[in-house]
């Protein structure tokens, strides 16, 4: 392990340690939690992704001994730590309890949008088949942007997702078939906060953001320069998740003040918003707009149709970022960060250590600050968010002062001149937790 530089003790009070690992543990299972509230799920929450696996001890910085405020705080923050690793699990059952008329299980337990299928590249004369089957063309997804033809099926009466999906494949062996997958933001809270400070003037250069839509009237945004659009049945809806991650972009306080942000909201007001679908057509708006970077806060479990989009922009030489997720280091890979080509970023708090919810695997590339954070809250002022949802934009934010315009081998460079900049924590070189290492926008 490299020697990390001396950090100040944090002062946390043992009532707000205590006080967050109590909402948490007592809370019906918030999939986003953003400063001392528990705000309800975007569209009433969007699980996706496998089971959480287990955490590993907090680790300390090299041979520091403990402050009396960690030896204090431990069990507490242990306890809330432990208990966001099964947030997502947590909220899926809940999804799929409340939201029977408008949720299912995939196969595997993930929820997907129910009495839809999604079917890709499927020609006329499949088509014309799989009408006589009962299935029925809800409607077609607008993705020429992206190269791809996307078509979303109405089920038969009484089908499950999963009869059909499998009939599909049946009828159609050549046409690709998937669920309409449900998506969630990857951030929690805790620490105390130390906000991310500008890290010098980004005008002329623009970044995509796909969460919900942003409160751009709050202060922390006030001079920012945003445009939104809503993917999401039922329309727009403005989230606290979404207004946090804008203002580490493009806030007052963000890492790349005075850049054009670019807004696709893919929630809506409704359970059955973060859809895959609704997830693709936004990355298609913001290739039209030829958007360069694209920050996506979102996990969930591998999808056709996602990963075709996303591999479309990457093949167009955009950037697109995602966190790992916060289901713990044993757990599997979650999506689209482990899809190739993306830019997968891991959470640190103040000490540089990782995050001990933070997921790990070969396709980590950066570290970033995701814990001991201010960001704008919804109601004004600022709020402390914990989560790789927060590490994710802060790298973002980076990569669009490198990559002025979408072009393959100018993506390549700036990735690179970015893990040149890095600092290198854990093992040397490339590693499963840190990736290529530590990215700061500069911070007090």
């Amino acid at each position: 392990m490299k020697p990390r530089p001396p950090v100040r003790h944090q002062r946390l009070a043992l009532a707000l340690g205590l006080g967050l690992a109590v909402a948490l543990v007592a809370s019906p299972a918030p999939a986003q939690l953003v400063g001392g509230g528990l705000p309800a799920l975007p569209g009433g929450g969007l699980p996706g992704g496998g089971l959480p696996g287990s955490l590993p001890d907090v680790p300390r910085v090299g041979r520091d001994l403990p402050s009396l405020a960690d030896r204090t705080l431990a069990p507490a923050l242990q306890t809330a730590t432990s208990t966001l690793t099964a947030v997502r699990r947590l909220a899926a059952e809940r999804l799929l309890r409340d939201h029977r008329d408008l949720v299912e299980p995939d196969d595997h337990g993930q929820p997907v949008v129910r009495g839809e299928v999604l079917a890709i590249g499927v020609d006329v004369a499949a088509a014309a088949r799989l009408g006589q089957a009962g299935y029925t063309v809800r409607r077609t997804s607008d993705l020429a942007d992206l190269g791809l033809q996307a078509v979303v099926l109405g089920l038969p009466a009484g089908k499950s997702a999963v009869a059909a999906v499998r009939e599909l494949r049946a009828l159609d062996p050549a046409g690709q078939f998937e669920f309409n997958h449900l998506y969630i933001e990857s951030g929690a809270v805790g620490g105390s906060a130390i906000a991310v400070v500008a890290a010098g003037d980004a005008s002329g250069f623009t970044v995509g953001l796909v969460d919900g839509s942003v409160a751009a009237s709050r202060p922390a945004l006030a001079d920012a320069r945003l445009t939104q659009r809503a993917f999401a049945p039922g329309g727009a809806r403005t989230t606290a998740h979404a207004t946090a991650v804008a203002s580490l972009i493009v806030g007052a306080r963000g890492a790349a003040p005075g850049a054009s942000l670019d807004v696709a909201d893919v929630y809506g007001p409704t359970p059955a918003g973060g859809s895959a679908e609704a997830i693709a057509r936004g990355l298609a708006w913001l290739a039209r707009e030829k958007v360069p970077v694209i920050s996506i806060s979102l996990v969930g479990p591998p999808n056709l149709l996602l990963g075709a989009a996303v591999q479309a922009l990457v093949a167009r030489g955009h950037l697109v970022v995602a966190p790992v997720g916060n289901d713990g280091p044993a757990a599997a890979p979650l999506y689209p960060a482990a899809y190739p080509g993306v830019v997968a970023v891991t959470g640190v708090d103040a000490r540089r250590r990782v995050l001990p919810e933070a997921g790990r695997g070969a396709h980590v590339d950066f570290a970033a600050p995701g814990a001991d954070v201010s960001a704008a809250g919804l109601a004004g002022g600022f709020v402390t968010v914990r989560g790789t949802s927060f590490a994710a934009p802060v790298v973002a934010a980076r990569l669009a002062k490198l990559l002025p315009a979408p072009d393959p081998a100018g993506a390549r460079a700036a990735v690179d001149a970015l893990g040149r900049a890095a600092v290198d924590l854990g093992a040397p070189g490339l590693d499963p937790i840190y990736g290529r290492g530590f990215v700061d926008a500069g911070r007090r």
